[in-house]
């Protein structure tokens, strides 16, 4: 039994329910923050061992069409190309929280999105004030970003018993923080434009907006399609992942009366095995691999650049989103989720501050001519995102047995009737409630 059941899990998915089950795993958060994670930690032990020139020289290796000036490396083409597959997926996300999720209604919207500006505004700030005066002002937008895919995992682990309105926050801040981050690659990363390269780009994204709009279908319409706009957005000097992101959010998200799914629905269920089995964890083995040392890891707090990295992603993202959401609540008509409590949402505030895969990339952004700085920068990204994620772990982990208690609590049915002895002291009191109004002699007992 047990030699069938290995070899049942070590075999490749042959069959259309092994390829399914293999599929829908990959879409929960909790599979694609693993596979992220073991991706990180291969390129650390590997960057770090006696085949780190391996691991060099894989990243570097170098193919494509020189005509077309896509002769990258792998590297490149991971976080060029591989991630405009996640940005697409986010873009379809917040298409979707836009049209029929939290940010359709402006009050729903309200606390996330400000949440989002003030916790990509405040690391900016922490980054600022550690390296005023200094050379390295080009990484202020490093600790900005949050990391859907590990924030999600990390949730999803640690908090079975947290309100899903938590979830439904986080997702929408981060998708907003994702957005955010899209712009700032474009107008603070871009340092040459293209405009007739753009141009077209911007023609194709009209095309594929059309395309949505008059409900044709297709692959075979889509997919050349895509990578025109894909190679013509690289081509203009602005960051290709923009191309993703804005393919997502042309995306139709409400289905026709014919339709089961939408075509955005379909697609992300199609695409998002992609993006978190393959497009995120390969970006993380090529960026991730960062020479580490103790004196590598003293430079991270002892040197001005990483040091305002590691503080804008552990304490400024928590002071942002939190005394964002907080003064908001306070002072304007938007209200936090009955649901939450104040607590809950610190906890997430400290988790924003893991932000890996955007982080990393602003990183090779912002010093591209600088190996050094980009390891630096890198390792910084790495300690506080890890930081940041414990404390948040703790937080969240104490208000899960809380909200736990408390259903156990909601549960307990010790006089074994099937149901829960809180309801019936509900009614018991109730129903004492209302023999004390009674008049006298109704209802209750006169002593005769």
């Amino acid at each position: 039994m047990r030699s069938a059941l290995r070899r049942t899990f070590l075999r490749r998915p042959s069959t259309l329910a092994e390829r399914n089950f293999v599929a829908d795993a990959l879409r929960t958060e909790t599979v694609g923050g693993a596979l992220l994670l073991i991706a990180a930690v291969v390129a650390l032990i590997w960057a770090n061992s006696g085949w780190s020139d391996a691991y060099e020289d894989l990243k570097n290796y170098r193919l494509g069409p020189e005509s077309l000036h896509l002769n990258l490396s792998l590297g490149s083409w991971a976080s060029d190309g591989l991630l405009a597959v996640f940005f697409f997926v986010a873009g379809i996300e917040l298409k979707r929280e836009l049209v029929v999720g939290e940010l359709r209604s402006p009050s729903a919207a309200a606390l996330p999105v400000i949440a989002a500006v003030c916790g990509m505004a405040m690391p900016a700030l922490f980054y600022f004030s550690v390296n005023a005066g200094g050379d390295n002002l080009d990484g202020w937008a490093i600790p900005t970003a949050t990391d859907i895919a590990f924030a999600l995992a990390v949730l999803a682990v640690i908090g079975t018993n947290l309100p899903s309105a938590l979830r439904a926050f986080l997702l929408t801040l981060a998708v907003v923080d994702d957005l955010l981050a899209i712009l700032v690659i474009a107008v603070f990363y871009t340092e040459q434009v293209k405009f007739w390269a753009l141009g077209i780009a911007v023609a194709g994204l009209v095309v594929f907006y059309l395309l949505q709009r008059h409900r044709v279908r297709g692959w075979w319409f889509y997919v050349p399609l895509a990578l025109v706009i894909w190679v013509l957005v690289h081509e203009s000097g602005v960051h290709a992942t923009v191309a993703g992101v804005a393919m997502g959010l042309l995306m139709r998200v409400l289905p026709d009366k014919d339709e089961e799914a939408s075509p955005a629905e379909h697609l992300e269920h199609v695409v998002r095995p992609i993006s978190a089995g393959i497009a995120v964890p390969v970006f993380a083995l090529f960026s991730a691999g960062v020479a580490v040392s103790a004196t590598a890891l003293g430079d991270v707090f002892t040197h001005r650049m990483p040091l305002g990295i590691v503080l804008g992603l552990v304490l400024g993202k928590a002071v942002g989103i939190f005394g964002g959401t907080y003064l908001a609540a306070r002072f304007t008509r938007a209200e936090l989720n009955e649901d939450l409590a104040w607590a809950d949402v610190l906890g997430l505030a400290m988790l924003a501050g893991v932000g890996f895969t955007v982080s990393l990339l602003i990183s090779e952004l912002a010093f591209d001519t600088d190996p050094g700085m980009t390891d630096q920068a890198k390792a910084a990204v790495l300690t506080g995102s890890l930081l940041a994620a414990l404390g948040a772990a703790v937080l969240l982990r104490i208000r899960n047995n809380r909200y736990r208690a408390l259903i156990d609590a909601e549960d307990r049915d010790d006089d074994g009737d099937g149901i829960p002895d809180i309801y019936q002291e509900d009614a018991r009191r109730a129903h004492d409630a209302k023999l004390k109004q009674a008049p006298k002699g109704f209802g209750g007992t006169s002593g005769d």
